[in-house]
């Protein structure tokens, strides 16, 4: 169950808009395979293989706005970081709480 924080305006296969701890206004978008092949890319040969990194890698790729103010997909291991750090744990922990609270939707859907 999501936060209270992690408010969607969108349906789970939309791009959608949250609020975090903070009162911010995250714009999150659905990672596609050439966003997931673009992340490894950034991330490298090592950082590929570490599900942690990746997992929080691929929350800060998700959020494509802060406050209506558009941030391109990261696209090195440094982006990456500098929008990790720019969300912080109240914008990472909005994202995945809406991750995780479509997760199950996305299961039913692939008959898992």
């Amino acid at each position: 169950m999501p936060s209270e924080n992690a408010r969607p305006t969108a349906t789970p296969a939309e791009a959608a808009d949250i609020v975090d701890s903070l009162g911010r206004t995250l714009s999150l978008r659905r990672l596609g395979p050439l966003d997931r092949l673009r992340l490894f890319e950034a991330a490298g040969a090592d950082l590929s293989r570490n599900d942690r990194w990746l997992g929080m890698a691929a929350l800060a790729c998700s959020v494509s706005a802060i406050d209506g103010v558009p941030y391109p997909f990261p696209n090195t291991k440094h982006a990456v970081e500098a929008m990790v750090q720019r969300l912080g744990t109240a914008g990472t922990s909005a994202a995945a709480d809406f991750i995780a609270a479509e997760t199950p939707a996305d299961l039913a859907l692939a008959g898992n």
